[in-house]
């Protein structure tokens, strides 16, 4: 009930200067709002080569990206602890043409764009492992208010951009959309993994940066968040045992969710690699030779490398009732499933990575995502806009 009332005092008062800022008149401007940054960060880029109009992005305290300012763009912090940011961005927001989201935002709620604006979401995933949206198991628990509120913020989305066909029918069924609100250009991400010659640069980089890497093979380990392991950095996966079984040939890379609050206690520095703190995941995969995750949707995008992962569910059943897959997961992910340290061990030594899943995978769920979505995305919204102002 209190954070209820809070959430209806936060959007009362956006709404407050929202809708004095629509008075305004609107501006040619494109705004931004992100917590993930990458693929704002790709579309930022086509915006600036295919327009010539201003570009704001407003971050919120998640986003690590660093975009940079220019004359054409500008950053804004989004949190209500940045006061003058934040009621700066709201202006912003009533008076743009063009507002890219890449998350579930809240304010959405109490923003009614006047005509003409279009709301394009980006999302932060190419393709959906867990529920969410409409159809996460938690909407149960959930006061009717709540509800009412998320389908106001999915309403407001006029695009949402997919990178295949089964992400756009999980999309549907989670925003309760219809299908013309689906927009097949691609996740604009994707790209990095089409540019050899940048994968290579940054691989480099990282080798510089670890020169552990260089010399043996790569498993990087990226378990999901828990909710109930905010403060936690203790690991289910046996890092000692890993340590005895395949420091050899391995290092490992241990990437934990950013939201984990607290230092990893690394007793195997020279095995372990804690790359937690590295801003971008998609620049680690380059040159991670094995991943090891759970219910992450980092494999959807590594499958485009076409290299072997393996799925450490330890607690599938207990995830499964809490959070709800969007098909079955043991026939959903690309590779072997195990449930403790020993099976991984054997697996990696073993060396059955199902690799004809993964290529499966990376066609199935990357169906437009095929080197040039960022373009294609911009060209989409804003060559209507151009041809109308002949």
């Amino acid at each position: 009930m209190v954070r209820e009332l809070a959430i209806s005092l936060y959007l009362l008062i956006f709404s407050l200067f929202f809708y004095t800022f629509r008075l305004l008149p609107q501006k040619k401007k494109t705004t931004l709002v992100t917590s993930f940054g990458d693929n704002v960060l790709y579309t930022v880029k086509e915006i600036e080569k295919q327009t010539n109009e201003p570009i704001v992005i407003l971050k919120t305290a998640q986003c690590k990206v660093d975009f940079g300012e220019s004359s054409r763009l500008s950053v804004l912090e989004f949190e209500v602890s940045s006061p003058f940011d934040w009621v700066k961005s709201i202006y912003h927001l009533a008076t743009s043409r063009f507002v890219f989201v890449d998350n579930y935002f809240g304010f959405l709620a109490a923003a009614r764009f006047r005509h003409g604006v279009k709301c394009i979401q980006l999302w932060h995933a190419a393709g959906a492992v867990k529920q969410f949206g409409l159809k996460d198991p938690s909407n149960k628990e959930r006061m009717p208010r709540a509800l009412r509120r998320f389908q106001k913020v999915y309403n407001r989305f006029d695009h949402v951009v997919v990178g295949s066909e089964k992400m756009a029918k999980i999309f549907r069924e989670s925003f309760g959309l219809s299908d013309e609100r689906m927009l097949r250009t691609g996740i604009p991400r994707t790209d990095f993994y089409y540019d050899a010659k940048g994968m290579e640069r940054v691989a480099s980089e990282l080798q510089r940066s670890y020169p552990a890497i260089r010399d043996k093979k790569v498993i990087l380990y990226a378990p999901t968040f828990r909710d109930d392991a905010l403060r936690s950095t203790e690991l289910a996966l046996d890092i000692g045992a890993l340590y005895h079984a395949l420091s050899d040939e391995y290092v490992l890379l241990l990437r934990l969710h950013p939201a984990i609050q607290g230092n990893f206690d690394n007793t195997y520095p020279d095995f372990v690699i804690d790359v937690t703190a590295y801003p971008d995941i998609h620049h680690l995969l380059t040159v991670t030779d094995l991943l090891v995750t759970d219910y992450s949707s980092i494999p959807f995008e590594f499958s485009l490398l076409e290299r072997p992962m393996i799925f450490f569910a330890y607690d599938l059943e207990e995830y499964t009732e809490s959070r709800g897959f969007t098909e079955d997961y043991t026939g959903l992910v690309p590779g072997p499933v195990v449930k403790t340290t020993d099976e991984l061990i054997s697996v990696v030594k073993d060396g059955d990575f199902h690799l004809d899943e993964v290529q499966d995978f990376a066609r199935e769920w990357n169906e437009y995502s095929v080197g040039d979505s960022s373009k294609r995305l911009i060209k989409k919204l804003y060559e209507p806009e151009r041809q109308g102002l002949r």
